[in-house]
């Protein structure tokens, strides 16, 4: 069994290997997930959403918050399986839709053996191939998302790809970052996350991210959820030395 742990009264973690999932609590009895983990992730998710006492048809939202294959891999299934929208940001969609080929990233040296590594262990894995999902509603910066009990800010954060957002709640000091902020394996120290089309604007995302002022929890998708002291590690950062 996965392990959910829960990280706030209303937002829960479930790792994968690459990639994790969140899921949100909302008022209306309903549940959003951010983000979908690699394809073949679906019964996963489901799974979790049901030791959380949900139903599929609970399942309001499916929150991308970028384009790349252990985000938006299980969209597909978990949409056509409970009916929830999908969400994503206005550059991304035409990726996550299949309409647009996605921009391959630019690797540094380090990040292209990591990669290479990190692909080799989803072939072994026998993940399925990508399903390309329709996206319901297509998310600009300064956009708010509906239902969430709390004001949710969305964030146009570019780089790590050309339509890549995160998400801030400032009532409950939570921040989704998306791929632009990771942690290393104690979550001890933050890092920009690697494989980005564009690493300076990637890097000017990381900053405006670092910069917010109500931030208590990030919910990193790789690594370990930032839950104390998450201001002084995000200060701490040196992006611009990463994966060098």
């Amino acid at each position: 069994m996965d392990t959910l742990t829960e990280l706030t009264p209303t937002v829960w973690q479930l790792p994968f290997p690459v990639g994790h999932v969140y899921l949100v609590a909302l008022p209306d009895d309903g549940y959003a997930v951010v983000d979908t983990g690699v394809p073949g992730s679906a019964p996963a998710i489901l799974g979790a959403l049901a030791r959380l006492g949900g139903r599929p048809q609970q399942l309001r939202q499916i929150v991308l918050t970028h384009s790349h294959l252990d985000h938006m891999g299980s969209a597909a299934d978990l949409a056509a399986a409970t009916g929830a929208r999908v969400l994503a940001g206005a550059l991304d969609a035409p990726y996550i839709r299949g309409t647009a080929p996605e921009p391959p990233p630019v690797p540094t040296p380090a990040e292209r053996s990591l990669h290479e590594g990190i692909m080799a262990g989803l072939a072994a894995a026998g993940v399925p191939p990508l399903r390309h999902t329709e996206v319901d509603t297509v998310l600009h910066d300064g956009d708010t998302l509906d239902g969430w009990g709390e004001e949710v800010r969305v964030l146009h954060v570019p780089g790590h790809t050309p339509g890549g957002i995160a998400l801030h709640l400032p009532a409950s000091r939570v921040l989704f970052p998306g791929d632009l902020i990771a942690t290393d394996p104690e979550g001890r120290r933050a890092v920009l996350g690697p494989f980005n089309v564009a690493r300076e604007q990637a890097i000017a995302s990381f900053r405006r991210l670092a910069a917010l002022e109500d931030v208590d929890t990030v919910c990193v998708p790789h690594g370990v959820p930032l839950r104390t002291g998450a201001r002084d590690v995000l200060a701490a950062a040196t992006p611009e030395k990463d994966w060098l």
